[in-house]
């Protein structure tokens, strides 16, 4: 795999998934996809592993979404949109082990179909959080409805229709809940690691019926929200050069809402 890194501990039973594409700031193209899908399931039947925490390399991001590279077709219907990002989550590839996310630098976009299939964040002082669709003419659907399971509604309002103009810090990703501990910089890793490992000393069958149990008491909001986010897509997005022009001429400056 050259976009994903997998190593496991058998001694702890935990295994760290990093993505790493660090020069593209680990945004997601489609062979990408392809390796989170094959790696979750991998996980899915090695038993040695009992906790994962999923990161990314480098210092600048966890993850950027899709890659603004890949080229995605799509069914000329309002009714069908192929979204490479939804199978790149752990409960898509129906894996019930315990997934607890490290993030440092950006996580922002597409970012959120991991986050919001992680059981929670540890997150470091660097770490920043935004949604950038609707700055360039896209629909915030998936995104929007993962993280409404996760912030308050004005909270994740906020950070989806104010775009790239706002990022969320850290410490006010605490604050609301996205993140679940805050530790200083470069020490997100060791913090989730940690939990990852209490976590693989349970008795396994008690901790995935758990993370089955919460997985399901959010799931019929989730999957209503999922079921319109297709065609509101289809229908609101501007065209692929009328978002291509808004990237190209975006504004670099944004505020940082602590």
């Amino acid at each position: 795999m050259s976009g994903v890194l997998v190593r496991a501990d058998r001694d702890s039973g935990v295994a760290v998934v990093t993505l790493d594409r660090p020069g593209r700031l680990n945004a997601v193209d489609l062979a990408m996809a392809d390796e989170l899908a094959s790696a979750w399931h991998e996980l899915r039947f090695d038993d040695a592993v009992r906790a994962i925490v999923l990161t990314g390399a480098g210092e600048r991001a966890f993850c950027t979404g899709i890659d603004r590279d890949a080229v995605v077709p799509q069914p000329n219907s309002p009714y069908a949109q192929d979204d490479p990002l939804l199978g790149i989550g752990p409960k898509a590839n129906d894996l019930w082990k315990p997934v607890v996310a490290a993030v440092h630098g950006m996580a922002c976009g597409g970012a959120f179909y991991l986050l919001g299939e992680a059981e929670f964040v540890v997150a470091d002082t660097t770490a920043c959080f935004f949604d950038p669709h609707t700055t360039y003419g896209m629909v915030s659907a998936y995104e929007s409805v993962l993280m409404a399971q996760r912030m308050p509604y004005g909270e994740v309002a906020r950070m989806a229709l104010m775009g790239a103009a706002e990022r969320i810090s850290a410490r006010r990703a605490y604050e609301i809940g996205l993140v679940s501990e805050l530790v200083p910089e470069g020490e997100a890793l060791g913090a989730a690691t940690a939990c990852a490992t209490v976590l693989a000393g349970y008795p396994t069958e008690a901790v995935q019926g758990t993370v089955r149990a919460l997985w399901a008491a959010s799931e019929a909001g989730r999957a209503q929200g999922f079921a319109q986010a297709p065609h509101l897509i289809a229908l609101g997005n501007a065209a692929g050069e009328r978002q291509a022009r808004l990237f190209a001429g975006r504004s670099r400056e944004y505020r940082l809402r602590e």
